[in-house]
């Protein structure tokens, strides 16, 4: 904020100067947000720093928060940080090239999995949330290197322990895990992405020799970034079309569809590129250069047919085709739900990101002290209203977020122990929605939380340029955030045809059982005007408020579909409603995101840190009605008197949130090894940052 100087003197003050001041005075005396009874609060007396303006008993209220919030893995998460904190060789820098980073952050890997004994896809195969719990706190380290080891152990891993039966374990875990077999997941081609049933790379199989031929049969379908390929990857998961010759209709070629391929693609020993294989660098990008991506080409590349990765479909050494599923699109869905565990571990590690950049913003508004009323000491910039706006109910969301992400762990670890049906699909889904949603949410907010620190936010040792850089991919990689949010939109309408024919709905939408009837009745005039405090922090209000939008939007863009079905046919209609149907699956993840911070709340069994909690999450969900105010108003849910109750009572829930903030940030125990940023550590951050530029 720019300081403005009285006139010394002599000189003479424009009027113009002189209305500046007297506006800037004016501004620069707030007053805390009134409680919604119209009693005043008096504004906190200004002190040097932090700690003058922690609430009575802080420390307590912080250290019961995180032990609430700490998962049953924070143990191996503390390890690692230890482990990395003593080694200054494997911390990453501030600034280094693109090739120095690649090799640190395989020397990191490699020291975390032969130095430390973490054994990454031992724990995903027999302990999913231990191994996101490792993901989550190597990429608080480096997120080049949280998303290196995605790439080796959920993608190259994963895709043979998942797509592959027993004879692959057997040949490729171990060296996987101990990163013997270095590997890459190429499925991304260089004119498809999102559509992978259009992938054009093919192999074919020989029958002579009994192997397949990879090829590459045209420029689009050069495997494009592809993580691991441009310097350390030996293997390559390789999804391509299945050709059987002589076996279609006439006798030509048959297309089984796409289907995944071990593919070796350097030698083990020289790390010599292998015949009949291209490989070009993807080069400096704008985040994750420690991550190297390649590009692939296969000329006639021959494997064993061992090399199918048969769990889906097979083929017999007389090239006879057989699968457990019956039509190419079942065994396609099967393949890509197979993957799911991508997703997941890239929404949990997302609002680890979230947790970072708001600790080192709000820990620096709170640091950081400019202006005041006249004569008396300036206060903290978390003090002003507009301030509180940005971060109180961004910090709520890093709670949201969390507990909707574990959640969401604990199911799919669940659904890799029974295979259930329902669930499997529900975490489908359930990812789709909590990856699209929490990324996009992260990406805007590391932006603002930069913003919000001022220049010093714009120091790359204050972390917000790589975090943003870095991070910024997330909403593409594992499926793009728009394509996923259609996949929720898709189902949501399955499940709400299913309700029309008597069927039963999944358990993370069971809510619109009612929904049809209750939430589609006309809004009650009474409740619709109800303004007091008491009311507006009801979950039961909330949930439902939360609720009803998803359900109107819901019924009113399978009435569109319809209606528009008619003359455009399906995927024309569903492009004409697209933004309606993006709109409805972002309502639906925020009611599940509220339902599961509500129960976390009630699930807390120290009532200091229930009451704490309770206060975010009502910030939490108050902010996203305020924002969405519109929607309520336009079908008379929210009368105009209870629509401005709401907006000033969120104001209130800020400053209040405000008064715990740091104990709020603290809770979240991540180390300064993490946090890194000079203006974001808990003590002497003025004194760290005056260090790091040589004083």
């Amino acid at each position: 904020m720019a300081s403005h100087r009285l006139p010394a003197d002599g000189e003479e003050e424009s009027a113009a100067a002189r209305r500046l001041r007297r506006l800037s005075l004016h501004l620069l005396a707030p007053s805390p947000a009134p409680a919604p009874d119209g009693q005043a609060l008096a504004l906190s007396a200004c002190a040097a720093g932090r700690a003058a303006r922690r609430v009575e008993g802080g420390a307590d209220v912080a250290a019961a928060l995180a032990s609430y919030l700490r998962g049953r893995h924070r143990a191996a998460q503390m390890r690692l940080f230890e482990f990395f904190r003593a080694r200054p060789d494997l911390q990453t820098p501030v600034e280094m090239t693109t090739a120095a980073h690649r090799e640190l952050c395989f020397r990191q890997l490699r020291a975390m999995v032969r130095d430390a004994g973490v054994r990454p896809l031992t724990l995903m195969a027999n302990d999913p949330a231990e191994y996101f719990a490792v993901m989550e706190a190597v990429g608080g380290a480096d997120i080049s290197l949280g998303v290196k080891l995605g790439v080796q152990y959920s993608l190259w891993g994963g895709s043979v322990i998942n797509l592959g039966t027993k004879k692959h374990r057997d040949k490729y875990f171990d060296g996987i895990d101990n990163l013997d077999y270095p590997g890459c997941f190429a499925m991304t081609e260089l004119h498809h992405g999102s559509n992978v049933q259009a992938l054009q790379t093919t192999a074919t199989f020989d029958s002579v020799t009994d192997e397949f031929i990879i090829d590459t049969p045209n420029d689009g379908a050069i495997k494009w970034w592809i993580g691991n390929a441009a310097v350390h990857g030996k293997f390559a998961t390789v999804f391509a079309r299945l050709i059987l010759p002589l076996q279609g209709k006439g006798g030509k070629p048959a297309d089984m569809g796409i289907h995944a391929f071990i593919v070796p693609i350097r030698d083990l020993e020289t790390h010599a590129v292998l015949p009949g294989i291209e490989i070009n660098d993807c080069g400096h990008k704008i985040g994750l250069n420690g991550v190297d991506n390649g590009a692939l080409r296969f000329r006639s590349v021959r494997i064993p047919r061992d090399n199918l990765l048969n769990r889906f479909g097979d083929v017999s050494r007389d090239g006879k085709y057989t699968s457990s599923l019956p039509t190419i699109n079942k065994r396609f869905a099967a393949t890509l739900g197979e993957l799911v565990g991508g997703r997941v571990g890239i929404a949990y590690c997302s609002v680890g990101v979230l947790k970072v950049a708001v600790t080192i913003a709000v820990r620096y508004a709170l640091l950081r002290h400019q202006f005041g009323p006249p004569k008396q000491p300036e206060i903290s910039v978390l003090d002003y209203q507009s301030h509180q706006q940005k971060l109180m109910p961004m910090l709520a969301s890093s709670y949201a977020f969390h507990f909707a992400t574990n959640q969401l762990v604990d199911k799919y670890s669940e659904m890799k122990k029974t295979n259930d049906e329902d669930l499997v699909a529900d975490v489908h889904v359930l990812s789709s929605g909590l990856k699209a949603y929490i990324t996009s949410y992260t990406a805007k907010s590391i932006s603002i939380c930069r913003e919000a620190c001022g220049g010093h936010g714009y120091a790359a040792v204050n972390r917000f340029g790589a975090l943003r850089n870095d991070h910024d991919i997330f909403q593409t990689f594992e499926g793009d955030n728009t394509v996923l949010l259609q996949q929720v939109a898709g189902d949501l309408l399955k499940q709400y045809q299913e309700k029309f024919k008597g069927g039963t709905l999944s358990v993370t939408w069971n809510y619109l059982r009612d929904s049809m009837g209750t939430y589609l009745s006309q809004p009650n005039p009474v409740t619709a005007r109800w303004e007091g405090e008491d009311h507006l922090r009801d979950p039961n209000f909330q949930l439902d408020a939360f609720r009803y939008r998803t359900s109107r939007l819901l019924h009113s863009v399978a009435a569109r579909l319809q209606k528009h079905s008619k003359t455009l046919g399906g995927f024309g209609a569903w492009n004409r409603c697209l933004n309606h149907l993006l709109t409805l699956a972002e309502s639906h993840i925020e009611s599940v995101i509220l339902a599961k911070f509500i129960e976390s709340v009630k699930s807390c069994p120290d009532e200091k840190t229930r009451e704490v909690l309770k206060l975010v999450c009502d910030l939490y969900a108050l902010d996203r009605i305020w924002k969405d105010i519109g929607t309520y108003r336009n079908v008379d849910y929210v009368a105009p008197n209870k629509a401005k109750a709401i907006h000033k009572l969120t104001d209130y829930l800020s400053y209040q949130v405000r008064l715990v903030a740091q104990e709020l940030v603290d809770a979240f125990d991540l180390p300064d090894l993490i946090i890194r940023a000079p203006i974001g550590m808990q003590s002497e951050a003025y004194a760290q940052y005056t260090q790091f530029v040589g004083f």
